[in-house]
């Protein structure tokens, strides 16, 4: 005869299976091949790979066996991470990050060499003095081959004067000079609020970095108002992104090899950008919120010569157009356009406009358009330095002219607006082998949702959705629609 087991018993009874099978689970993952182990730890920061060290001797090696290592300061910072970081939590920080990259590059413990290394640190001269011989070395030594490098700065962009940005060149610039293995082995460099008015910009970015291949400027300049020019025939430079800078013209005189450019809020009053000898260059994104009303030029200027573009992104942050309307001037550059981002369209706007594009580029298979509503950026919420937002575009289209090549419409902040289906209605029409419809609502704004009362989404609730696809296809079209809200 069995006795009835004591609720002590049983709870040890459920404790001892879940710790078997706990153990079970951390034997099956401990028996998989170091290969497998690495592709995991290969999809998290260095920092958790190395914590995960400790968990079991199996575990012990793992870390220094990873060809890809991502040491980033911001890691080591106490949690929660804050807007505004103290300098000496950012001291502490690179106290940590400086321990680790001695540790992760110990040849002793090292099984195989880096292929890359992503380090993101603050300029602390006392630091960079710790960090940039274990750099110089590892890369000297064969044991590292590529470097991507951050030098970040938690300081908003407003708030740093000129001097102190000055002054950060320098100091990257010492940094350079007193260990140049970096600077030459350099493939990735993201720099924050750097002045270079006293130092030549173009020879440590272009000249001495010969290996860079994507480089993100973040309020950096040679002076403000000045205009920057690269000519760099040797330059293996991929990606370039500007970001907040102040120059009032960056010349792209030449750069064979930049496939991507990406330039976000200039300053100058008319086209920001020249294209000299770009023959690689297929993606381009333009983003910025006007500022002036002569901030307006005409792409196809400023697209002067550039030939080999399938990827552009016009965002206009929800402000005025900064673009004249045209059609025929743009063929030649839009010859190889194969998609087309059109973002950050006020709500209240007309949008048959961007028709024109597709005139102007018929080999279009992809139309993305986004519409802008925040609650945030209305009423007395919204900065009085904006303008009048109203637009300025009459386009007066042939309404027999067809993209035949147009697959897909993707619609993000639909709304169920009347000159929404009527943009939506006029595609159709134009295009005959559009097959696919996306509608997406807003993305998610913090700043409107941290007012009282944020506006309602009128995106098309369920029991809403059919009505909404009947009213597109109308009995005339049959593209498949989906919904995302």
């Amino acid at each position: 005869m069995q006795l009835p087991t004591s609720p002590m018993e049983g709870n040890n009874r459920d404790h001892n299976d879940s710790s078997h099978s706990q153990l079970d689970n951390e034997d099956r993952l401990s028996a998989l091949t170091d290969d497998i182990l690495l592709s995991i730890l290969g999809r998290v920061s260095s920092l958790v790979a190395t914590r995960t060290s400790v968990l079991s001797t199996r575990w012990r090696h793992l870390p220094w066996l990873l060809p890809e290592l991502s040491i980033d300061v911001q890691d080591f910072l106490s949690a929660p991470y804050a807007d505004l970081v103290e300098a000496n939590d950012m001291e502490q920080a690179m106290v940590s990050l400086s321990k680790a990259t001695r540790s992760l590059l110990d040849k002793q413990q090292r099984g195989s060499t880096i292929s890359s290394l992503r380090l993101n640190l603050y300029l602390i001269n006392t630091f960079l003095c710790e960090v940039g011989p274990l750099l110089g070395d590892a890369i000297d030594s064969g044991l590292l081959k590529d470097l991507d490098l951050g030098i970040l700065d938690e300081t908003k962009t407003l708030d740093r004067r000129d001097e102190e940005m000055q002054q950060r060149a320098q100091d990257i610039d010492v940094f350079f000079t007193t260990y140049p293995s970096v600077l030459h082995y350099l493939t990735k460099l993201f720099l924050k609020n750097v002045g270079f008015d006293k130092l030549d910009m173009h020879h440590v970015l272009f000249d001495c970095c010969k290996q860079l291949k994507h480089l993100t400027l973040y309020h950096c300049d040679t002076g403000s108002y000045s205009v920057f020019k690269i000519d760099a025939p040797d330059s293996k430079l991929c990606v370039l992104e500007i970001e907040k800078c102040r120059f009032l013209r960056i010349d792209l005189v030449c750069l064979p090899k930049l496939e991507k450019f990406f330039c976000e809020s200039w300053i100058s009053q008319c086209a920001p950008l020249t294209f000299g000898f770009v023959p690689s260059l297929g993606q381009l994104e333009l983003s910025c919120g006007s500022v002036c009303e002569e901030d307006i030029f005409k792409l196809s200027e400023l697209l002067h010569g550039v030939t080999s573009i399938h990827t552009l992104s016009l965002d206009f942050q929800g402000e005025a157009l900064w673009l004249q309307p045209e059609m025929e001037e743009l063929r030649t550059a839009f010859s190889k356009l194969r998609k087309l981002y059109v973002r950050c369209i006020f709500v209240e706007f007309d949008i048959l406009w961007t028709t024109a594009f597709l005139v102007a580029a018929p080999s279009v298979e992809m139309l993305h358009i986004e519409v802008w509503e925040h609650t945030c950026d209305l009423g007395e919420a919204r900065p009085a330095s904006y303008l009048d937002r109203s637009p300025k575009w009459e386009m007066h289209l042939d309404s027999s002219s067809e993209n035949k090549f147009l697959k897909e419409l993707e619609f993000a902040g639909f709304k169920s607006l009347e000159q929404q289906f009527t943009f939506i209605r006029s595609m159709l029409e134009r295009s005959p082998n559009l097959q696919k419809i996306v509608l997406r609502d807003d993305e998610q704004c913090a700043d409107c949702g941290a007012l009282e009362a944020p506006r309602l989404s009128r995106f098309p609730r369920k029991e809403e959705q059919e009505v909404v696809v009947k009213r597109i296809r109308d009995g005339m079209f049959s593209p498949e629609i989906n919904f995302h809200g």
